[in-house]
C-alpha cells in the first residue's frame, strides 16, 4: 500500500498550507532539480556541504523548526534516530538542519544522544535555499527563520530526488515512511 501510494507520488508530498498568503507550489525545492548547494554548521562547530553528510546514495536533510523550543522538533528528533541506520544501511545519510546554534544542538545531541548529524543554520542561509522559510513569522521575532518542517532527499549527483511536508507545524512527514522511500530510490536510481 505505503509503495503504490508513494510511486503515484513520484516521491513529493506537500499539503497545501492552511494560510492564503503563501502559494504552496513556491515552498520547498523543485524534485528533478539541482539541490542549492550546502553549507551549514555541525553540533561539532565543523563546516560541511553536502559530500560531507551523504551517504552512498546520498542525503536525506530533514528541516525543522527547534531543537530548544518546539516540543514537535524534539519528538521528530528522537523518532529519526529510529530509522537512522537503516537508512545508512540504504546508503542515505541522515541529518537534522534548524536555525538553532551549534551549541543548542550540541547540548541536545548529548541530552537524547541522536545518531544522525544535527546541523545549524543560524542565519537561515541554507533554510532559504531551499525555499522553506516560514514567512509567516513576525519579521525579527524569535521565530524568524524557521522552516517549515520538511524533508528533503538529494542523491550524490547533486539533485532533489524526493521532498515532503506536511500542513502546519504540528504534523510531520511520517518518519516511518522514510525506509521505504529510500528502497524506492534506490530502485528508481539504479543503473538499468
Amino acid at each position: 500500500m505505503l509503495r503504490s501510494m508513494l510511486a503515484s507520488v513520484a516521491f513529493v508530498v506537500a499539503a497545501p498550507l492552511a494560510s492564503a498568503e503563501t502559494d504552496p507550489a513556491e515552498i520547498g525545492p523543485v524534485v528533478g532539480n539541482e539541490a542549492p548547494a550546502l553549507t551549514a554548521i555541525t553540533s561539532a562547530g565543523d563546516t560541511v556541504g553536502l559530500a560531507e553528510i551523504s551517504g552512498g546514495n546520498g542525503a536525506v536533510l530533514v528541516f525543522s523548526r527547534s531543537l530548544d523550543w518546539c516540543p514537535y522538533c524534539k519528538k521528530q528528533a528522537l523518532e529519526l534516530d529510529d530509522v537512522d541506520e537503516t537508512l545508512a544501511e540504504a546508503g542515505w545519510a541522515l541529518s537534522l538542519i534548524t536555525y538553532d546554534s551549534p551549541e543548542l544542538l550540541a547540548d541536545f545531541d548529548a541530552e537524547s544522544d541522536v545518531s544522525y548529524t544535527l546541523l545549524s543554520d543560524t542565519g537561515s542561509a541554507m533554510i532559504d535555499a531551499f525555499a522553506l522559510r516560514n514567512t509567516e513569522m513576525t519579521p525579527g521575532s524569535r521565530f524568524d527563520g524557521v522552516p517549515h518542517p520538511a524533508i528533503v532527499w538529494i542523491s550524490n549527483d547533486g539533485i532533489v530526488r524526493g521532498f515532503m511536508r506536511e500542513e502546519g507545524y504540528i504534523d510531520r512527514p511520517p518518519t516511518e515512511a522514510l525506509p521505504e522511500i529510500a528502497a524506492l530510490l534506490n530502485e528508481a536510481l539504479a543503473p538499468q
